[in-house]
């Protein structure tokens, strides 16, 4: 369950429009659910970190994937698939016509809250590394961001990236995503104020060892601050900046409280 839903629910109950007892047999649903011997879902994690559970679609069939994705559905009304295949995505198609298939990020998606601007943009170093950036935006549109995008800007024509200071500059966090060298994080790191993340990608030739080059070079940037993910993970950026955006909302609400 969602914190939002829950919270209507709560509200619901203090104006009197459902009874006590009903709300109680809401929340008192199981929060673990088996599905056929396979997995076992976790309907809490949304109450306790505000975003539900995500299905990692890769090494699932699309049976799985679409068995996981009803029992979310019917509890959370919607869900997320990341590394879904061509099979899972039109499986899920089939099942859900009104989900939203990326096959660029290889993504599916049903439902989620609106989303709305809070600062976020997502770069590219070169149209190779979008599959990943895609992840990352369709992840942060499931949890109610829409990002913004600055793409192919990579330091081989490193003019491109500082025509865009003044969208970088504006954000509040950018994600980096970039493959071959991953010297951009770096560059955009001196640039912004806000957060940075940075995302390595496994795009490149034999010495960047599929991610491996890349992520040293964002784990040793000279720019103070920058933060960074797995390989080709753009789903962890996404929820990274998310919850960077959370906490500042936090704080900002015992600072006025």
């Amino acid at each position: 369950m969602r914190r939002d839903r829950a919270m209507r629910l709560l509200e619901a109950v203090a104006r009197g429009e459902v009874p006590p007892a009903a709300a109680l047999d809401e929340l008192a649903l199981p929060p673990v659910e088996a599905v056929d011997g396979f997995a076992q879902l976790d309907h809490h994690r949304a109450l306790r970190q505000g975003m539900p559970e995500v299905v990692f679609g890769q090494g699932k069939t699309a049976a799985q994937c679409v068995a996981i994705c009803e029992r979310l559905e019917a509890r959370d009304g919607g869900f997320l698939v990341t590394r879904a295949d061509d099979a899972t995505r039109t499986a899920l198609a089939a099942r859900f016509p009104g989900a939203a298939a990326n096959p660029l990020a290889r993504t599916v998606r049903l439902g989620g809250p609106d989303a709305v601007d809070r600062g976020v943009v997502v770069v590219t170093a070169g149209t190779a590394d979008l599959p990943v950036a895609e992840e990352c935006v369709e992840t942060l549109r499931a949890l109610g961001v829409a990002a913004g995008r600055v793409t192919d800007v990579g330091v081989a024509g490193v003019h491109r990236v500082l025509a865009q200071a003044p969208v970088l500059a504006a954000a509040a966090v950018t994600i980096v995503v970039a493959g071959m060298d991953g010297a951009l994080p770096s560059v955009v790191g001196g640039l912004v104020r806000g957060a940075v993340v940075a995302v390595p990608t496994s795009v490149g030739y034999g010495a960047a060892f599929q991610g491996l080059a890349p992520l040293l070079t964002m784990l040793n940037s000279c720019a103070a601050g920058v933060l960074v993910t797995n390989i080709d993970n753009g789903f962890g950026a996404a929820v990274a900046a998310w919850r960077i955006l959370q906490s500042g909302n936090d704080l900002r609400a015992e600072t006025s409280g």
